[in-house]
């Protein structure tokens, strides 16, 4: 089985070969994130100790955190989920990944040193790698350099120098993020004053509506009074026409007869 061992210290990584189940043995059968000593891979370990991260089995599939076998399932994975890239929005498929439990079906085994022991590994503890490229969050190079707030994180850009041959050497520096100027605060401030602007606006229309509304269903009503007197005093009319139609008929004959 082949062990990729890292030191996150020094940010180095190697791989080693160890066939013999007397090195394979103690790991079987631990979950991921289990510490684990070192002394029974050789002499060379002795005092470390490792913490699993991770592992491949021999078809490649990889080990999955959560998934509480030593086998290979196939789940329903979605967007977020390991091993697994969505094509569409809200696309989900089954795939196959194995368990987070270790088994003589690995072929690597990922480990991180989390204690050093007595002796240097050639290729590991005794080199540094650093980062390429350093930390480019305002709050990143902060912690970095343990930084108060007061403190200008412009000058604590780590710069890269970069030769090319033929061509003057020059440096480059990350843009950093999230950096509070007074341009930011000041651009807060006009949205802020935007929203309240919008804020008032809305409601000084909202109150102009409410007034018009009131007026027009004030008028409405009034419209609707009038409506009603008229055609009560037409009913009126028509009543008193029809109560005088009789007497006006009595009377006419009488009229004819002298």
């Amino acid at each position: 089985m082949k062990f990729n061992i890292s030191y996150p210290a020094q940010g180095t990584q190697k791989s080693f070969e160890y066939d013999n189940d007397t090195a394979i043995r103690p790991f079987l059968d631990k979950r991921m994130a289990a510490e684990v000593e070192g002394d029974h891979l050789s002499d060379e370990w002795k005092g470390y100790i490792f913490r699993i991260t991770g592992g491949n089995d021999k078809q490649g599939f990889c080990m999955t955190q959560g998934v509480l076998t030593n086998k290979r399932v196939r789940l329903l994975l979605k967007k977020g989920s390991k091993g697994y890239i969505p094509r569409a929005t809200g696309e989900r498929k089954r795939k196959s990944v194995r368990g987070c439990i270790v088994d003589n079906q690995l072929s690597i085994l990922n480990l991180a040193i989390v204690k050093k022991g007595e002796a240097e590994i050639p290729g590991l503890t005794d080199v540094s790698a650093p980062r390429r490229l350093g930390p480019k969050r305002a709050n990143h190079i902060r912690k970095l350099f343990n930084l108060d707030k007061k403190d200008d994180v412009r000058k604590y850009v780590i710069r890269r120098k970069i030769e090319k041959e033929g061509k003057k050497a020059y440096s480059k520096a990350p843009r950093i993020q999230r950096l509070v100027t007074p341009q930011v605060l000041q651009r807060k401030r006009h949205r802020i004053a935007l929203k309240k602007h919008r804020a008032e606006k809305e409601k000084t229309l909202a109150d102009n509506f409410a007034k018009l509304l009131a007026k027009r269903k004030q008028e409405a009503a009034e419209a609707r009074e009038k409506l009603h007197q008229k055609r009560r005093t037409s009913s009126r009319k028509s009543e008193t026409k029809e109560a005088a139609a009789p007497a006006k008929a009595a009377a006419a004959p009488a009229k004819g007869a002298k």
